[in-house]
């Protein structure tokens, strides 16, 4: 029988822990990117899409496009493990976007209960760890680019 090794640097399963971390995140990113591509038109027409939020000097329903597709589009090819790195990148790049320029620097603010963390700074980490890891073995990017 083979000893569970809790004080162990050795991994128990790491392809078990990235296929979790990225579904319960994957799942959790594209429902709030669902959210807004269910309300896409209501959002883009919002102050906020249209003053606030800025990508190369458009505003408005380009910005939100983009936001729909790296939150909800990349999200589910996350879960699935498909194209992860591709994917990840996107949201990397979404979430330092949010991060830096929405919500300028921002890692922990003053909230209503006490400190809080800035969930975008948050996803941005998550992300740049699941860039560097790559999906595991329970993916399909590991059944299609098999070497």
């Amino acid at each position: 029988m083979k000893k569970l090794k809790l004080f162990s640097v050795q991994p128990l399963n790491m392809d078990l822990g990235l296929l979790f971390i990225r579904v319960i995140i994957g799942l959790i990113m594209a429902f709030v990117g669902y959210e807004k591509l269910i309300h896409f038109s209501e959002m883009a027409a919002s102050d906020f899409w249209i003053k606030n939020v800025s990508f190369l000097g458009m505003n408005g329903a380009v910005p939100l496009a983009l936001t729909v597709f790296a939150e909800f589009f990349c999200s589910v090819l996350l879960i699935v493990g498909l194209f992860t790195r591709v994917s990840s990148f996107f949201l990397l790049f979404c979430m330092g976007y949010i991060f830096t320029v929405i919500f300028p620097g921002a890692i922990l603010d003053k909230g209503e209960h006490g400190y809080e963390f800035n969930t975008a700074f948050t996803y941005f980490m998550i992300y740049l760890g699941l860039f560097f890891t790559g999906p595991g073995k329970y993916s399909l990017d590991a059944k299609f680019l098999k070497k």
